[in-house]
């Protein structure tokens, strides 16, 4: 019986700002490293045996503080790294609506059916997250901490609860939130999503934008 706990990164400046980030590598701010603090002490009697991020900082970042804490090495893939955003990244929500009129408005409508300006689709994203989260799932290591990105985490969610990419936004994963899968006989269950008591907040996810 295998464990996997996907992690969101902890929080960075655009995340606050609400600029798309995609594959710009921001790091984390004040708030995002304490989070990842959190994480790392959350995951401490979790029994980990390995521990696999993005390349991003951000996600890695935040995933060296529970490899340190645990006293292991940390593997990064770039199968796990954030969609591509193309030509919205480092802009806000507002300058993407004014820059590309009615897009924003489907990409939060009928997210399946956007391709980012010289970016990513859902569908690139899910394909290649889908192929890494199958070779992890089928590698070493017992229960394994996986530390990622928001649409990232959303397209495996949606391949796992075997919903459409239209779903992508019924899904709210906040900074250093926690989802606990495990495999079982009848397949991966889905046992804690989104959880952040660690962090503080019990019941409230921020909505973000630039997402």
């Amino acid at each position: 019986m295998k464990r996997l706990f996907l992690v969101r990164h902890g929080e960075t400046d655009w995340n606050r700002e609400g600029r798309f980030q995609g594959k710009r590598d921001t790091p984390l701010n004040a708030l995002g490293s304490t989070q990842a603090r959190a994480v790392a002490e959350a995951l401490l009697s979790a029994s980990v045996d390995r521990v696999m991020s993005s390349p991003l900082s951000r996600a890695a970042q935040t995933a060296r503080a529970t490899a340190s804490l645990l006293g292991m090495g940390l593997e990064t893939h770039q199968g796990l790294s954030e969609i591509d955003h193309g030509l919205w990244e480092g802009h806000t929500t507002g300058e993407v609506e004014n820059l590309w009129p009615g897009m924003l408005t489907l990409w939060h409508s009928s997210p399946g059916e956007v391709t980012m300006p010289e970016g990513e689709s859902l569908q690139d994203v899910s394909g290649r997250a889908w192929m890494t989260f199958g070779e992890i799932l089928a590698g070493s290591g017992n229960t394994v901490a996986l530390f990622s990105h928001d649409a990232v985490l959303k397209v495996l969610l949606c391949r796992i609860f075997e919903c459409p990419l239209s779903s992508f936004w019924r899904f709210r994963l906040g900074n250093g939130s926690i989802t606990l899968l495990e495999e079982t006989p009848r397949g991966l269950e889905v046992l804690v999503m989104g959880e952040a008591c660690h962090l503080g907040s019990t019941w409230e996810r921020a909505v973000q934008k630039g997402l």
